[in-house]
């Protein structure tokens, strides 16, 4: 629960507080109480109430005489939520604000503050210059229409063609994996059934041992008796194979 009033506590006995001040009202948590540079005043902020009668306020106690010395108004609408005595400068800070905005307030006496707020306000407001003027001109874009955009290089349109697989007919990478949509595809289960298959002799690779023009001609036979590419070509024009002449025969001669 927020306290809604200033308690002061004598370190020595610490059963009842010396001091109760009321009619502090605080919505905020993070309200804080801080001392004055020489340690004689106490101060703390306190929050807008709902009815809206009384703003933020800066209520100074002293505290040897444990009485109320001052009610400074800080803001109208917003709640003092932290505030400092700076004891260098001999200034006090306060920040005010609510939910959605906030900012600080400054207390200064020009006869004991040094630095600090005094610099802002013994500075002259800059006078305005006749060159002091912001144009703030319409700009078209005569590219954003289609009709005066650059056409693309024929570079660009043929690497943007490689990235699509139909326009640049690319071949079809193959299936790793269960086979899908009508295509075979080779996992590991069948890998090692082909493997097993060949150490136990049920797949036979015969290639290896096997003579290549022995290989050819054995379908010479099939393919005198039933000519299917280029013997019809020559059937009527060419009954009879002529053959190139050997170079090798050609050079002996020469």
């Amino acid at each position: 629960m927020i306290s809604t009033n200033l308690s002061i506590w004598d370190l020595r006995k610490m059963k009842t507080p010396l001091k109760v001040f009321d009619d502090l009202p605080n919505n905020y948590a993070e309200t804080n109480a801080s001392f004055s540079s020489d340690e004689q005043l106490i101060f703390t902020g306190t929050s807008v109430e709902k009815d809206g009668r009384n703003g933020g306020l800066l209520c100074f106690f002293d505290r040897r005489k444990l009485e109320l010395v001052s009610r400074v108004g800080i803001s109208p609408h917003y709640s003092v939520i932290r505030s400092l005595w700076h004891p260098r400068i001999n200034q006090v800070f306060a920040t005010v604000g609510d939910k959605k905005e906030g900012g600080t307030h400054i207390l200064y006496d020009p006869s004991v503050s040094q630095r600090g707020a005094l610099v802002c306000v013994g500075r002259a407001p800059r006078k305005k210059s006749v060159d002091d003027y912001e144009v703030q001109p319409l700009i078209h874009n005569p590219h954003a229409l289609p009709l005066f955009r650059d056409q693309p290089s024929r570079k660009r349109q043929r690497e943007k063609m490689m990235k699509d697989p139909l326009k640049s007919h690319k071949p079809e990478a193959p299936v790793s994996g269960p086979g899908f949509g009508g295509k075979i595809g080779t996992t590991k289960g069948s890998l090692l059934t082909q493997y097993l298959m060949k150490e136990g002799g049920l797949i036979k690779e015969t290639w290896m041992d096997e003579d290549p023009r022995e290989a050819i001609l054995k379908y010479a036979d099939a393919a005198k008796n039933d000519p299917k590419f280029i013997a019809p070509a020559y059937a009527q024009t060419q009954p009879e194979t002529v053959f190139a002449e050997s170079d090798s025969d050609g050079e002996e001669k020469k």
